[in-house]
């Protein structure tokens, strides 16, 4: 069953309450009011089942079935239709929740679409009912009140989401392997956030221009801070991403810098290694050459040179020592000694 709330508003007053939405827009035409329906949580058929009753543009009817991504403002003739994304913080997920208001407006109605129970009517009409001069306004009152609880929703988030930052902004020059992958979550995060409130400043000066007062010529009282409110948004938002980008880059200079710092460190080992290398097959080298010549002349063989000489022991022992002084000043200027 759809759940549907309507309200009809004459000379700043409440004149209906509850009717069906047909009787209620048929009311405020007749006694020159204007009726506010709200559709609760509504699927597609039922959508366009209450569009038909009350003769909204076809057009802004298949834009209200389509899901946003953005806020975004279209005008068909005197009526015209407005995507709202209220957003919600979740602190301990570092996530951002946009939801969806559709709003279709004509001189003697307003219908907002909802689908989300994080969405308060109630608050909203709270705020309209007995502010008669407010409510005189038309169906520019609840737009304008609509308006003020987004863009003034969106100051809990930025906060939160700052206050990520911040943190991420202490991690950074820590040892958290993990800061990357939050850098990264909360980016995504920001830039939906950044989908649904970069457009608002201009969506806002178009609505406000199209709930004008003809007879005044003036837009409704308090707009102008509402449209502030979203520049200033829509700003802190941009501010958000250019500081996770900055972030990203950060992290990633801090994580090549480690790497050259350790990769210095392991030449400086391999340097050490192989000098050590060096010495030792230099001394080995050097001890091979006695154990050489007396490794031949250990081989017991009868007819070996110098065997029956007086001196052929000296002489032996005076190849050992030559070979190993001639490796040992090999080695020493080539520096591996």
């Amino acid at each position: 069953m759809t759940n549907v709330e309507t309200a009809v508003y004459v000379d700043g007053a409440v004149a209906g309450d509850g009717l069906p939405p047909g009787e209620a827009a048929a009311l405020a035409r007749e006694r020159g009011g204007f009726a506010w329906i709200a559709l609760i949580d509504v699927d597609a058929a039922q959508i366009e089942s209450r569009a038909d009753e009350l003769g909204l543009p076809p057009i802004a009817v298949k834009e209200a079935l389509r899901p946003h991504q953005r806020s975004i403002f279209e005008r068909t003739g005197d009526h015209a239709f407005v995507v709202l994304q209220p957003a919600h913080y979740d602190d301990a997920s570092e996530t951002v929740r946009c939801d969806e208001i559709d709003v279709f407006l004509a001189p003697h109605l307003i219908v907002t679409v909802t689908r989300s129970d994080r969405i308060d009517l109630s608050e909203l009409r709270g705020r309209l009912d007995g502010h008669r001069d407010l409510l005189r306004r038309g169906p520019a009152s609840v737009m304008w009140v609509l308006a003020e609880l987004v863009t003034t929703g969106y100051r809990a988030v930025l906060d939160g989401v700052e206050n990520d930052i911040d943190e991420i902004e202490d991690q950074l020059f820590g040892d958290d392997p993990g800061v990357s992958r939050r850098i990264f979550d909360l980016q995504r995060e920001v830039i939906d956030l950044a989908h649904a409130t970069t457009p608002l400043p201009d969506v806002l000066t178009r609505l406000g221009t199209t709930l004008t007062d003809a007879a005044a010529g003036a837009e409704p009282a308090g707009w102008d801070d509402v449209r502030g409110r979203a520049q200033y948004v829509a700003e802190r938002v941009q501010s958000m991403r250019h500081t996770l980008d900055d972030a990203l880059t950060i992290h990633a200079t801090l994580v090549n810098q480690r790497l050259d710092e350790k990769m210095a460190d392991l030449t400086v080992v391999q340097v050490r290694q192989n000098e050590q290398v060096k010495k030792i097959s230099s001394w080995a080298a050097i001890g091979f050459a006695p154990t050489f010549v007396a490794s031949v002349y250990g081989m017991n063989f009868r007819f070996m040179p110098e065997l029956a000489q007086p001196w052929g022991y000296p002489m032996a022992l005076g190849l050992m020592v030559l070979l190993s002084a001639g490796l040992y000043g090999i080695f020493k200027r080539n520096d591996w000694l």
